[in-house]
């Protein structure tokens, strides 16, 4: 009778924490669709709400590693001519931690740029999913890096030279 017992608590806490898991998945990536739509809208105190406080965006560019103030500060003209930029989610994987007050994700966009992949750190702040950190790449498949990499190679070398002085 006690193993029965033990079986169906454990049972009941394993089903109850996929459940939950699979809630907060779902709350991660509504507030991801509405931080993208956001974007779309201009809608900037909503984008900019959606991030916590020490945000970190990393762009395409190699130079583009923004915090939160600076980010800001590089969006407001976009968002006030109401364009700033459309990312629509194609796919998108997420993954809590044990605690689930911390989860990553990547995805695929569909952007003005192609295919980009996005991947961030997002943080449950006062029960709420905010973003954390976020990293947006350009997709290049592999039959084009030869010649992405010989297009930059000189942009890269200079770049490179800034970077081993610092």
């Amino acid at each position: 009778m006690t193993r029965i017992i033990l079986f169906v608590f454990i049972s009941l806490v394993t089903t109850t924490g996929i459940a939950q898991q699979h809630s907060e998945k779902e709350a991660i990536d509504t507030m991801l669709v509405a931080w993208h739509k956001a974007a779309a809208d201009a809608n900037f105190d909503a984008y900019f709400g959606m991030m916590t406080n020490d945000a970190v965006f990393i762009g395409t560019d190699a130079t583009e590693n923004w915090q939160n103030e600076e980010f800001r500060s590089f969006s407001k003209p976009y968002f006030d001519k109401g364009k700033a930029w459309t990312f629509t989610t194609l796919e998108r994987n997420i993954y809590l931690d044990n605690h689930e007050d911390t989860a990553w994700f990547d995805e695929h966009l569909k952007t003005q740029m192609g295919i980009c992949r996005g991947s961030g750190v997002v943080k449950k702040e006062n029960g709420v999913w905010k973003v954390k950190h976020y990293v947006l790449s350009i997709a290049i498949p592999n039959e084009n890096v030869a010649t992405i990499t010989e297009m930059k190679k000189e942009w890269d070398r200079l770049q490179m030279e800034k970077m081993t002085k610092q």
